[in-house]
């Protein structure tokens, strides 16, 4: 665990780690098994005892923003459907009828005051409970109290909309961070921001694979040599441990103007990016202008699928200091640049390394101390399952 220190003393560490052409590092080399990405038995306690256990994002507050405002989602273990209420909460339901587990609703967003399923045409409120049961005198006697919709165990907290995947769990957000992250968070105001554009995507490719590859600061230079790397300083991070989350400070390209002189008072903080990992499936990345979220979810069968969700979130514009043709120009460029980079470099790297994990012969693999970020991720996957598993 590292005590946190204020911003510019971090950054100021990191711009020293960069004069010494050194980074922050883990204790030891470890090594891993390629089945880690391929196997269906752990594919399964990772969706029951990481996802079903603890909270993960599924939203930023701003996409549900009106009572009835919904979305839909596919969890490791759930379908959900994500609802403003009229008193301003969310709640979350598995999104099928109780009646003959028809899905009940398809579009991935919308506004809704009833939700009707399309088989029988049996209809819920948005709060979950059943509104009406079609022909009820032929149906039959039914308790509508006990057949609302199955609701799932949801927080809104830091901006964020969180769930557990599991309807007998609990949750508790703030305990989940523990105090430092929880703090961290909170004086960021994520809850002023808007998400100006959220995608996701389904690839072909482990979920943990995608998220070892945005916590890596070590393949920046090579995998993304006219991007990122011509921005983002390789192999550098100053880094903090808290346990089941971490963050880290890479030097932007920007900042070597002070490797040989002193910044003194200089505020640094348009001179790096700063990436907070939230256990089990989220990168925070915190620039200096905006943040952007990554999530990642395991399908729920097969380990070599998952879904990344990507969200731009960026002052209102009322707030900004833009018009609001300038505010929408702007970050619809930002958005399109983020894509490029995902799906002619990133995505296609992590396809094939998916592929090269399938191999039979494959042999052991290992982290370095320099991939620090991707150490603790992997220690505290591996600590949710083995206290999951002990608990059951």
């Amino acid at each position: 665990m590292t005590t946190s220190l204020p911003r510019q003393d971090r950054i100021r560490r990191a711009l020293e780690l960069l004069r010494n052409e050194t980074t922050d590092k883990f204790d030891d080399i470890v090594d891993f098994a390629p089945e880690e990405f391929t196997d269906p038995h752990l594919a399964k306690q990772e969706r029951d005892q990481v996802f079903g256990r603890v909270p993960s994002i599924v939203a930023h507050s701003s996409e549900l923003v009106k009572a009835g405002d919904f979305m839909t989602l596919q969890m490791p273990r759930n379908n959900i459907l994500v609802v403003r209420q009229k008193d301003g909460s969310v709640r979350t339901f598995v999104n099928l009828c109780r009646h003959r587990g028809a899905m009940l609703e398809e579009q991935e967003k919308g506004r809704c005051r009833i939700f009707s399923c399309a088989y029988h045409r049996w209809s819920y409120d948005p709060d979950g409970s059943l509104r009406a049961i079609t022909r009820d005198s032929t149906f039959g006697e039914v308790d509508r109290s006990e057949h609302g919709l199955i609701e799932l165990p949801t927080e809104e907290r830091h901006g964020f909309v969180w769930i557990v995947d599991n309807a007998d769990a609990e949750i508790d957000v703030a305990a989940w961070l523990g105090a430092e992250m929880d703090e961290i968070l909170a004086g960021y105001e994520l809850d002023e921001l808007v998400s100006f554009r959220s995608a996701g995507f389904d690839e072909p490719v482990n979920w943990k694979i995608m998220q070892d590859a945005f916590l890596d600061g070590y393949h920046i230079q090579y995998a993304h040599p006219n991007t990122a790397g011509k921005i983002i300083h390789t192999n550098v991070m100053a880094f903090e441990d808290f346990g089941r989350h971490c963050r880290f400070i890479a030097p932007r390209k920007t900042i070597d103007r002070w490797l040989e002189e002193d910044p003194g008072d200089e505020l640094l903080d348009k001179y790096v990016t700063e990436t907070h990992f939230l256990l089990p499936n989220s990168t925070l990345l915190r620039q200096p202008d905006h943040f952007q979220l990554l999530t990642f979810r395991p399908h729920p069968t097969d380990p070599g699928r998952s879904v990344m969700e990507q969200r731009l979130m960026v002052p209102k514009v009322e707030v900004s200091g833009f018009t609001e043709e300038h505010w929408n120009k702007r970050w619809n460029k930002n958005w399109d640049i983020l894509l490029a980079v995902l799906h002619q470099e990133d995505f296609p790297l992590l396809r094939q390394s998916q592929k090269g994990m399938g191999s039979a012969s494959a042999g052991k693999m290992m982290l370095g101390r320099n991939e620090v970020a991707n150490q603790v991720f992997r220690r505290e996957i591996k600590k949710l399952i083995a206290d999951g598993a002990s608990a059951t």
